[in-house]
């Protein structure tokens, strides 16, 4: 799936002024026309990935299913943290699983929220927690 963006969008979605002045420069300058359609390839060419992740609220194209998915994965790389924190709670890791198929359309919304429900709020705040160690770590 090619997911696109246009300045415009950006603009209307309240891009940060000076990331978006330099994708602005990267892309030639004022003369490019704002209403061009943008790869987010080329946002994290040239802006990085955290602004490409952000622009993914600006793209034309629904991109529900790819933002669930990279979730997922960002989820499932930290989940080591939390497993050895916790060896026998694998609900984080079904709950990964749960997401996974909920975003491929393999089960409905009501069986998404009972594998909320059945992970628990501990389990999810520890992985939530273990998340953003990981992050801030890496960072």
């Amino acid at each position: 799936m090619k997911l696109t963006t246009t300045l415009n969008r950006l603009k209307d979605a309240h891009a940060c002024t000076a990331r978006y002045e330099h994708l602005l420069r990267c892309l030639g300058g004022p003369s490019f026309d704002h209403d061009a359609p943008i790869n987010l390839l080329t946002i994290l060419e040239h802006n990085g990935a955290e602004d490409c992740l952000w622009a993914m609220c600006a793209t034309e194209q629904d991109c529900e299913v790819v933002a669930r998915l990279i979730a997922a994965d960002c989820a499932e790389m930290v989940l080591p943290i939390y497993e050895r924190e916790y060896p026998g709670d694998n609900r984080p890791r079904q709950a990964i699983e749960a997401a996974r198929a909920f975003a491929r359309g393999e089960i409905v919304a009501a069986a998404w929220a009972a594998a909320g429900d059945a992970a628990g709020d501990a389990a999810w705040a520890a992985a939530r927690d273990a998340a953003w160690a990981a992050a801030w770590a890496a960072a």
